[in-house]
């Protein structure tokens, strides 16, 4: 009787075509490892948990669709979702228009020290959000910050740039574009560079000017790249949460309470079950935006 294995006794063919078949399974297979036990199994965890009440410790109770329910009926969760809403209406289209505009100028290959200001721009993005935060609140501090001392300067009242409801979410806006817009620039650029110059000799002949090349050329042949950034920022926007954590704590009166802070507060209070659901929701929303901003930039192969 023969010992050896099913492999060994295949022909050398065959056992390097099984090598070759079973080779990229190999490769992938500690990434997918990775991403089922920190990705896939904490998603359906979390499933689960928000149809239960929990807090942390002891059995969950199952509640069915109550932390749903509860959440569709709050009005400090619908509360939270505007306060996201304005601040997207206030970040993305501002922001989309200028890293549009800073990635066309640092696309320039004529403009002298591009890549001085590349990094430049970059710095605000991988500088820590709470140092960043820290500064702004030293800066908008409405007795002692500077730009009230620079108003002050020029015969204008101080302002209450935190403290108060109608500036508070201009302020975090502010900070939001300072703190990201190098990496939507940087996105841009790349859609940018992979441009045919051809293209733009031609306009040139024909006599387009610049503003006729951006906005006839280059903005339809980057649809796809405007539409993800737009993406991302959506997503970065309803799942902010240092900035009003640091800057404001969600105040004055909840004006600054977003959908990532709102959700925090669960998390806070131990309320791990109504958190899940939250989440759940806020994936909800942000899917349906995302699918409503890939429709509205779609192209045409």
């Amino acid at each position: 009787m023969s010992l050896a294995t099913p492999a060994r006794s295949l022909p050398p063919r065959a056992r390097r075509l099984t090598r070759r078949h079973l080779a990229p399974y190999v490769f992938v297979a500690p990434f997918i490892a990775l991403f089922a036990a920190f990705s896939v199994y904490p998603m359906i965890f979390t499933l689960r948990l928000s149809f239960t009440d929990w807090r942390g410790s002891g059995a969950a109770r199952w509640v069915g669709w109550d932390n749903y329910t509860y959440l569709l009926g709050s009005g400090a969760f619908w509360s939270s979702l505007g306060n996201s809403a304005v601040l997207w209406l206030l970040v993305v289209p501002a922001q989309i228009v200028l890293a549009l505009t800073v990635a066309v100028v640092l696309n320039n290959a004529r403009l002298r020290m591009r890549g001085l200001y590349r990094v430049a721009y970059l710095v605000p993005f991988v500088t820590p959000l709470v140092a960043v935060a820290q500064i702004w609140v030293v800066l908008f501090d409405q007795n002692y910050g500077a730009v009230n001392r620079l108003l002050s300067l020029v015969g204008l009242p101080d302002i209450g740039w935190l403290t108060t409801t109608t500036w508070a979410k201009p302020t975090l806006a502010l900070l939001f574009i300072w703190k990201t817009t190098g990496f939507i620039v940087v996105i841009l650029l790349s859609g940018l560079q992979s441009l045919d110059a051809s293209l733009y000799e031609a306009a040139e002949i024909d006599g387009a000017g610049t503003l006729r090349k951006l906005w006839s050329l280059t903005v339809p042949l980057i649809r796809r790249t405007l539409a993800f950034a737009a993406v991302m920022q959506t997503l970065a926007v309803f799942q902010m949460f240092a900035e009003p954590f640091v800057v404001t704590d969600g105040g004055p009166y909840n004006s600054t309470t977003t959908a990532g802070f709102y959700l925090y507060k669960h998390i806070n209070q131990a309320d791990l079950g109504t958190g899940a659901a939250n989440s759940f929701l806020l994936v909800v929303v942000v899917m349906a935006l995302s699918l409503l901003f890939v429709r509205l930039l779609r192209t045409e192969d």
